[in-house]
């Protein structure tokens, strides 16, 4: 499969997905499984910010979207990881929101003393993409885009 950035064509280097059921404690699971996925042309501190990202959106999908709902609903996670960048998508059975108003509205009232809040600002700082859409099946799919230039091999 193909994906296009602007004119030119980024190549799949690897695409995996994941379903785990609904609870903070599969976030091992999910970090250790996204580990799997790494490439060495991508550069180890984009990495890392994705793996942030995932972080985050996983929580939130289950601390938010997924807040007392059956703790065996599933949370659905597919990485991509192009040429030149890392699609992450997570789809989530809760309610539907507006993403940037979300942002906008907790920009101007973040409670710098809370341990929590700031994820969605976290993710839209991190990625080049953010975007959240009701899908056709009644889910949401959050999906987080990194743009990085690779890392050049020496070995060759």
């Amino acid at each position: 499969m193909i994906e296009f950035k602007g004119s030119e064509q980024l190549q799949v280097l690897k695409k995996a997905d994941l379903q785990v059921n609904t609870g903070l404690s599969a976030l091992e699971k999910v970090l250790s499984w996204f580990a799997q996925l790494y490439d060495p042309r991508i550069p180890t501190s984009v990495w890392i910010r994705c793996q942030l990202a995932l972080a985050e959106g996983f929580t939130n999908a289950v601390r938010h979207a997924h807040e007392a709902k059956p703790p065996d609903l599933p949370v659905d996670i597919e990485v991509a990881v192009y040429s030149e960048s890392v699609e992450i998508k997570i789809w989530d059975a809760g309610a539907a929101f507006d993403l940037e108003q979300k942002i906008k509205d907790m920009s101007e009232k973040i409670d710098r003393e809370s341990g929590g809040g700031r994820g969605l600002k976290l993710m839209k700082d991190i990625a080049d993409s953010l975007s959240y859409r009701r899908t056709a099946d009644g889910r949401n799919c959050l999906s987080i885009v990194k743009n990085y230039t690779p890392c050049i091999d020496d070995r060759k």
